[in-house]
């Protein structure tokens, strides 16, 4: 069967353009993959184009956005992940209107569709209590304990995203002073981020433990499960969940309700504006390449919003204070004030 004109240009979008001119990692690649997968799914069941048969022309803006009211009324997506699945064809229709000037309108038509606004989430995160209760739930007697407890350690001393810690190998940590970690994040980019002494000793005795401290292993994953193969998103997921049953059942007051490999990040950075550091800094551990990003910890800090206003502003009160600050009971004051 002749391929079609929608099957040749996603084809040359996924499998040159993103990784080639993009330089875009494997796993956004993915992500906009499915999106596209999920597109022919739709065609194909609304539409009944089977995906042997989409065409371009077929994919205008009215299609566009009626996909997109599907993802959120059959699938029940979320705006976010609604908006997420757009800038996957915006970013598709962006590139073929340079590789078929013959459907510029129609790709500027799709291009013109806007992201939906929604409320900003917000940040959820672990206090220094909190914290504490759930990296003491791993039994350091057990070798999958040991393995937790440094795992756990790692993945909130560095603000790492999950995927960098699933993706760090061993050569990327360096256990002399200065104690470092190499992360590897979104597009590629790279950073080097401290790591606190006590648990650049942990890391030590675990490579140790595993026998990764040799120059023959520097290239293996710095974190493998039973089988010996890399910890997935999901397996480290899996890991903290654990852990956070067990600290829940042990002090609730301490715990969130929904505690994810990210909220151990956001808690980095909450504990790190918390103890004065400055957004920059924050910003650069994170690797977030707009402080606008930072700032959402910023907003999300009430505490520390409380003593910047305390510290810095005069609390001005009145010199005479209303009657009835001298009554216990306002409601009493307000049922006599007019009674003769």
């Amino acid at each position: 069967m002749k391929p079609t004109d929608f099957s040749i240009h996603l084809t040359g979008f996924l499998g040159r353009y993103l990784p080639g001119q993009v330089g875009m990692s494997t796993n956004s690649i993915k992500s906009y993959r499915d999106t596209f997968k999920l597109l022919l799914n739709y065609c194909n069941a609304v539409h009944k184009i089977a995906p042997e048969k989409l065409l371009l022309k077929h994919l205008n803006y009215a299609m566009t956005e009626n996909f997109l009211l599907w993802l959120e009324n059959e699938r029940k997506c979320s705006t976010s992940t609604r908006n997420q699945r757009l800038t996957a064809i915006r970013s598709f229709f962006k590139y073929l209107q340079v590789q078929a000037p013959e459907y510029i309108q129609q790709c500027q038509q799709i291009l013109s569709i806007r992201t939906k606004k929604h409320p900003r989430p917000t940040v959820n995160y672990l206090t220094l209590d909190g914290m504490e209760t759930l990296l003491a739930q791993p039994d350091v007697e057990s070798e999958s304990g040991r393995r937790d407890l440094v795992l756990l350690s790692i993945l909130y001393d560095s603000g790492a995203r999950v995927q960098e810690i699933a993706d760090a190998i061993v050569a990327d940590v360096r256990l002399s002073p200065p104690h470092t970690i190499k992360l590897t994040g979104k597009g590629q980019k790279s950073r080097i981020v401290p790591l606190a002494p006590q648990n650049a000793n942990l890391l030590k005795g675990y490579l140790a433990e595993k026998g990764l401290n040799k120059p023959e292993k520097k290239l293996l994953p710095l974190f493998t499960n039973r089988s010996k193969q890399k910890l997935t998103r999901s397996g480290i997921s899996y890991i903290l969940n654990k852990y956070v049953v067990m600290a829940r059942n042990s002090t609730p007051e301490h715990v969130p309700d929904v505690v994810t490999p990210h909220c151990l990040r956001h808690s980095k950075a909450m504990h790190l504006l918390q103890a004065g550091v400055n957004l920059i800094y924050i910003r650069d551990l994170l690797g977030h390449v707009d402080i606008k990003d930072t700032e959402v910890y910023a907003r999300a800090d009430a505490e520390t919003k409380r003593k910047v206003l305390m510290d810095n502003a005069g609390i001005i009160t009145p010199s005479e204070l209303p009657p009835w600050q001298a009554n216990s009971e306002l409601a009493t004051w307000l049922r006599d004030l007019c009674n003769e």
